[in-house]
């Protein structure tokens, strides 16, 4: 936690102050926080390997269908008083700073399934060295959807619980359905739900798939080491 919040603090936030594009700070920054934390946390071996470029993947992913998706909703950014005064006082872009949000803001949860998605690979590769990659990609894979199913309601409640006050104010002037969700305030955390639920979405097929490439060469100590780090 320390070494990503640091990292936001003494990298990003300084990067984007000094004019860098905010969407390219954010990614390299988000890679940053990855191969700091990853490795850190659960070690330097195949699994920390397979999460790590599953992260990488769906984080290029994420990113890729933040800008995409804010292009075909015509979201400027600009939702609040800070947005307009960063407009107004800075050469810094707003809609860079959106993407750069969506992205930083799907880092943790996307971290939490890779490396989900390459334990449970390297737990059945160790409890039955026969399977093949066919077969742990499957069986992992089944593991994979009912993580997902959670992780993706866990990334909605996220954004429904920041977005609570405008939620309030919009059922208090009755505001219909269709015109709250053409409203950029609620667009903004639609996109970024929709955004980040695709990019964990595709995390679990990549990380599986590398992960199961992976484990097929490691010899018997090394899963044991790698079972028992978990």
């Amino acid at each position: 936690m320390a070494a990503s919040l640091a990292t936001v603090i003494f990298f990003i936030v300084p990067a984007i102050n000094d004019g860098r594009p905010p969407l390219q700070v954010a990614a390299f920054g988000a890679l940053g926080i990855m191969l700091l934390t990853i490795p850190l946390v659960h070690g330097g071996g195949a699994k920390s390997l397979a999460a790590c470029l599953g992260t990488a993947l769906a984080l290029l992913l994420t990113l890729v269908l933040a800008d995409v998706f804010t292009g075909l909703s015509h979201l400027s950014g600009l939702t609040s008083d800070q947005d307009v005064y960063l407009q107004a006082t800075t050469h810094v872009s707003i809609k860079g700073l959106l993407l750069a949000g969506m992205v930083i803001g799907s880092l943790g949860v996307l971290g939490d399934t890779t490396v989900t998605q390459a334990s449970t690979v390297i737990a059945l590769r160790r409890a039955n060295p026969s399977l093949r990659w066919r077969q742990l990609v499957r069986h992992a894979t089944s593991v994979g959807r009912d993580h997902i199913a959670a992780t993706v309601n866990t990334l909605v409640l996220a954004y429904a619980g920041a977005a609570l006050p405008v939620l309030v104010i919009l059922g208090l002037a009755g505001t219909s359905l269709t015109s709250a969700l053409n409203s950029e305030t609620v667009a903004e955390p639609v996109v970024a739900t929709l955004v980040g639920s695709i990019g964990l979405i595709t995390a679990v097929p990549l990380t599986t798939g590398v992960a199961a490439l992976l484990a097929l060469h490691l010899p018997e100590r090394q899963l044991q080491a790698e079972v028992h780090a978990h």
